[in-house]
């Protein structure tokens, strides 16, 4: 359902007569006076959203369809992607393009990078969603597992990092969302020292790019309530500690729109990224296992 301010996007321009939001419908309405020739508003750019059609990315989508972004979806399968690209142009009325591509596939990674790079078609915001975690300790994964995550968790962040900002910085706007992790904090094996590598590459190209006009940030969530869990194989709770991916989204968007480089959602999230500065990592690490049962 669009919600304000989709009337952005999608607005008319009437000979005679006015037309209004329905806050109910989530659709434009005539008044009941003559009616005009639509005409698409200018829209704040296209975000490309890479892992756009689950989780924290397709709450990316929705939310930034909503602001009036037209969109690129990255994403591996094509089926899904085709059925939330028609979800989301006939919610929103924006422009939907789908990008198959497998991020731990270089060639495949290439093709995100050359869309990126495309000075035709600018892409005003990345975010850098697509991941995945793995359920076993480090040397119980065979060496090609944690290379294909190192792959999408880092290589791929780097790579489309890369590709985006040199277009961006050229033009002297744009944005990049990296989403991270609070686990990046932590002591937690592999995925929180991939994780770990994308906060801070974030940290400090928000503080290198922010006075030629282009912003970076980290958003760093805690657990969340997606598949991500499900598909590692690994229950997912329902406590406090669950964070809505929605209220997640939100969120993040506004530090984004505030400038800031890093994004924790969550009061208690935020108590723990402060209080690893103080507890000695021996201590964290005993509590690794939490989230992988």
């Amino acid at each position: 359902m669009a919600t304000p301010p989709f009337w952005l996007a999608t607005a008319r321009v009437m000979d005679i007569g006015i037309i209004m939001p329905d806050p109910v419908a989530g659709d434009w309405q005539d008044t009941g006076m003559l009616h005009g020739m639509a005409e698409r508003l200018p829209t704040p750019g296209t975000a490309l959203v890479t892992g756009g059609t689950a989780g924290i990315g397709l709450a990316f989508a929705h939310r930034l369809a909503a602001r009036g972004h037209d969109l690129v979806l990255v994403a591996r399968d094509a089926a899904r992607q085709e059925s939330v690209a028609a979800e989301l142009r006939a919610a929103y009325g924006v422009d939907v393009e789908v990008l198959v591509a497998d991020l731990a596939d270089r060639e495949q990674l290439a093709r995100v990078e050359q869309r990126l790079r495309d000075p035709e078609r600018p892409v005003e915001l990345l975010v850098n969603n697509a991941g995945f975690g793995l359920k076993k300790r480090f040397l119980d994964n065979d060496v090609d597992t944690e290379q294909a995550m190192l792959d999408v968790l880092v290589t791929a962040v780097m790579r489309l990092t890369h590709a985006a900002l040199g277009t961006m910085v050229e033009r002297r706007s744009g944005g990049i969302i990296n989403v991270s992790s609070v686990a990046g904090y932590l002591p937690r094996g592999s995925y929180a020292a991939a994780k770990a590598y994308v906060t801070n590459l974030s940290q400090w190209a928000s503080a290198e790019y922010k006075p030629v006009g282009v912003r970076v940030m980290a958003l760093c969530p805690g657990f969340t309530k997606t598949e991500f869990h499900e598909r590692m194989k690994v229950k997912r709770g329902s406590g406090f500690m669950w964070l809505d991916v929605d209220r997640l989204v939100d969120d993040a968007l506004r530090d984004f729109d505030k400038g800031r480089p890093i994004s924790v959602p969550g009061r208690h999230y935020k108590a723990i990224v402060t209080a690893t500065r103080f507890i000695p990592a021996r201590a964290l690490q005993t509590y690794q296992s939490i989230g992988r049962r």
